[in-house]
């Protein structure tokens, strides 16, 4: 039998905001603060904003990330709780996820390349519908789709902006990724598609001196696209603690009976 793992050196990290700012100073005096690069542990007070935040920042450091909910929206967040931590977070459950990467050549040729825990989505810049041309795995698969935009999502990501755009819910251990229209126009009644997350997805912009479309990996933008490719980036494991029985798996099955 496995035992517990033990975090004695944590990080904390927080956000700018008044109750997280009261719970990082009671921690902080419980526990101490380590340096992030010192640490066995980093958790983060907030909400989702600031959790996909230190996820991109330790993306590639291998140490587990712990959130605890002190912002708006929390859905990757623990319970907020200064009670006994080490004994928490030793028996915390580990989930791993992979990002996404996007490579997005804009009209000038210059490839931005940047990694996206929740979703790519590619938008219409003006007044005018974006076209734009989809290919899975070099095959094309849609000669045009018009609409305000469209993204490609991973489980973790799909209770989140892939939600609001009626994409599917998928469990956070579905080898899947989630390709969803956003205010589809043409075809009209298409819904997306669910894709292997061995995908490689290249979207291509119709018109684009015409139609200027921006694509954006969780928060970076890079504006003027002219094509946009997303594969799923085995080579990064992020690694999330959550506690018993709230984990991300049952969060997101919970959230498809939560009408």
């Amino acid at each position: 039998m496995t035992s517990p793992k033990r975090y004695d050196r944590i990080a904390f990290v927080a956000s700018p905001g008044a109750e997280a700012q009261a719970a990082l100073a009671q921690l902080a005096e419980l526990y101490g603060n380590h340096d992030p690069d010192d640490a066995d542990i980093v958790v983060a007070l907030g909400g989702d904003g600031l959790m996909l935040q230190t996820l991109h920042r330790h993306m590639r450091s291998d140490k587990p990330i712990y959130g605890m909910h002190r912002g708006t929206v929390g859905f990757l967040m623990n319970e907020f709780s200064t009670v006994d931590l080490h004994a928490r977070l030793a028996a915390a459950r580990e989930t791993v996820i992979h990002p996404l990467l996007m490579r997005a050549t804009d009209v000038h040729g210059v490839v931005h390349v940047h990694h996206a825990i929740n979703e790519v989505s590619l938008f219409r810049q003006t007044h005018q519908a974006a076209r734009l041309r989809i290919l899975i795995d070099e095959q094309q698969r849609m000669a045009e789709l018009i609409a305000d935009g469209v993204m490609v999502a991973t489980p973790a990501g799909s209770t989140a902006y892939n939600l609001s755009a009626q994409g599917p819910i998928l469990p956070i251990n579905a080898a899947l990724l989630a390709l969803t229209p956003i205010s589809a126009f043409r075809p009209r009644r298409w819904r997306g598609a669910l894709l292997p997350n061995t995908a490689y997805v290249v979207i291509e912009v119709l018109e684009g001196d015409k139609r200027p479309v921006a694509a954006v990996a969780d928060h970076d933008e890079a504006r003027d696209v002219r094509r946009v490719e997303v594969l799923s980036d085995k080579t990064i494991s992020i690694r999330m603690l959550f506690d018993p029985g709230h984990g991300l798996e049952e969060r997101i099955l919970s959230e498809q009976f939560n009408y």
